[in-house]
């Protein structure tokens, strides 16, 4: 009898056992395979002590996602019995995000990260919307040879880069040189001799980049997508239809009519107290903000005073003239890339390094004028009387007088508000979901139908069209114009050079070093 009971009891014991090492997370299963499930704790990835344990979990759990798809496949074919590889590859990957951190810290007390955002991303984006509407025109001319070239070709032959070759394809050698650089950077010397593990970390952020990042975010209808999504996000405020009501007058009418009026006038009243003490909070936090950035970037030094900013009015043919300091101060593959088209100045005018400018801050940043120009690009305001009206009077409010200095200085401000560990929670969550979407790699990204492109179209056309101002800012016909607007985003090839462009000004930012000698 004592024998029947025995082998239940083992079971429960053997079933108990495996249903404990389920409930414990992936990552302490992979990345500490050793330490004690019950009471150990992730130790942070992070340096920055206001991150949250969420957010330290997340990334915790994309790093063992990525290990588990690419690495422990391989390597236990090789050994089933070593544990301490991949915990070896976490603790690479750990002084690599943690030395990120700090330069990405640095470069926003420098100020890049502004100029990153607000300069240099809309002259890039600007840049690839002209070059790619001239290669259109280009296309229907004796330039394409007949039809011999196509669009994608006469692109690249405007905007030649070393890692994207004619067919859209990404170099992987230069890939390998960046990351190889950035491990450099990151690691210490007892983890970066070993050749191995250096070799597969490399591999693995490559495989990452280049086949799932880039093979996903250059297709035009993942791009279109992207652009609906967060516009759906946005909260509709259509009005409220209109309660039938009778046209009889009594003092029970006349009662509620004055006391939804005092209703509105005190909300309006409150509104615009709380408006005005959320200014008057604002304005001191960006005060207070710009006075630390200039604490930090005073030169300790005697300075040569630099060049005098060229006006806006000596580059009214083509603004974006002004803007030298974006080709100089990007990778060197930007170099070539941006040498013949319209972003180099004419003679005579220059602008200072980005070390002068961040030690003169009476320099005119002009970081609302860009973003405009890209809008006026996109959707070609320039050719309709009342849009090119409207840019322009912006344009020179934003840029000039105090308008343009208070821009300068709240534009920063903002990005620090709005760059914040819970937005970097959210972009790797999201992250994790789309390239792990159950627990995996997903399979390659399929290319909708033309009906489902088309479908997605029309609700992006629709949804920019029943804006009340459409027809003022993109003229008679929005949905032509919209159209016209998404065209340049539609070729995965000229995608392609338009995300290494930006890829390697973001890597020229965080390790300024690349531009030595450039």
């Amino acid at each position: 009898m004592s024998n029947r009971h025995v082998a239940p009891s083992v079971a429960s014991n053997g079933n108990s056992s495996h249903a404990a090492n389920r409930s414990v997370p992936l990552s302490k299963r992979i990345l500490f395979p050793t330490a004690p499930p019950s009471s150990f704790d992730l130790p942070p990835l992070l340096l920055n002590s206001s991150i949250s344990p969420e957010f330290n979990a997340e990334l915790y759990d994309f790093i063992a996602l990525a290990l588990r798809a690419f690495v422990q496949p391989w390597w236990t074919k090789i050994t089933r019995y070593d544990k301490e590889f991949l915990p070896i590859i976490t603790g690479i990957l750990t002084h690599v995000l943690r030395t990120l951190e700090d330069r990405l810290i640095q470069a926003n007390q420098r100020g890049d990260l502004a100029e990153l955002l607000f300069r240099d991303v809309p002259v890039i984006i600007t840049q690839h919307y002209r070059d790619f509407r001239l290669a259109q025109d280009k296309s229907t001319s004796s330039y394409a040879a007949g039809g011999a070239f196509s669009v994608s070709a006469l692109f690249h032959s405007s905007q030649p880069h070393m890692a994207v070759k004619a067919g859209g394809e990404i170099d992987l050698e230069y890939v390998r040189f960046l990351v190889d650089h950035i491990l450099k950077t990151c690691l210490p010397q007892e983890d970066w001799d070993p050749e191995a593990e250096r070799l597969i970390v490399r591999e693995i952020i490559v495989k990452i980049v280049v086949q799932d990042i880039v093979g996903k975010i250059t297709q035009p209808w993942f791009i279109e997508k992207i652009i609906l999504d967060q516009l759906m996000s946005i909260p509709s405020t259509k009005p409220k239809a209109a309660v039938p009501h009778s046209n009889s007058f009594s003092v029970h009418t006349l009662l509620v009519f004055v006391l939804t009026m005092i209703q509105s006038i005190s909300g309006v009243c409150l509104a615009l107290v709380h408006a005005y003490r959320q200014l008057i909070v604002t304005i001191r936090e960006v005060n207070q903000h710009s006075n630390t950035i200039e604490a930090r970037s005073a030169p300790t030094t005697e300075q040569s005073i630099p060049p005098a900013p060229p006006s806006l009015s000596q580059a009214d043919d083509d603004p974006l003239m002004i803007s030298r300091t974006s080709s100089n101060q990007s990778a060197p593959s930007l170099k070539p890339s941006l040498s013949s088209s319209s972003l180099d100045p004419p003679s005579g005018l220059s602008s200072p390094p980005l070390s002068d400018v961040h030690q003169n801050m009476d320099y005119p940043h002009d970081y609302g004028t860009y973003p405009l120009l890209m809008l006026a690009e996109i959707f070609s305001t320039n050719t309709r009387f009342a849009g090119n009206t409207i840019s322009s009077t912006i344009r020179m409010a934003t840029s000039q007088g105090v308008a343009g200095r208070w821009l300068d200085k709240f534009l920063p401000y903002l990005l620090t508000r709005t760059f914040s560990p819970s937005l970097i929670q959210n972009i790797t969550r999201t992250a994790k979901r789309t390239l792990f979407p159950n627990g995996y790699p997903a399979p390659p990204p399929i290319d909708p139908t033309p009906e489902e492109q088309a479908e997605t179209r029309r609700r992006l056309v629709g949804f920019l069209d029943g804006n009340a101002f459409a027809p003022l800012f993109l003229g008679p016909r929005p949905s032509d114009t919209i159209s016209t607007a998404l065209e340049p985003l539609e070729n995965r090839e000229c995608n392609v050079h338009l995300f290494m462009l930006l890829l390697d000004r973001i890597i020229a930012v965080l390790f300024p070093e690349l531009l030595e000698g450039v």
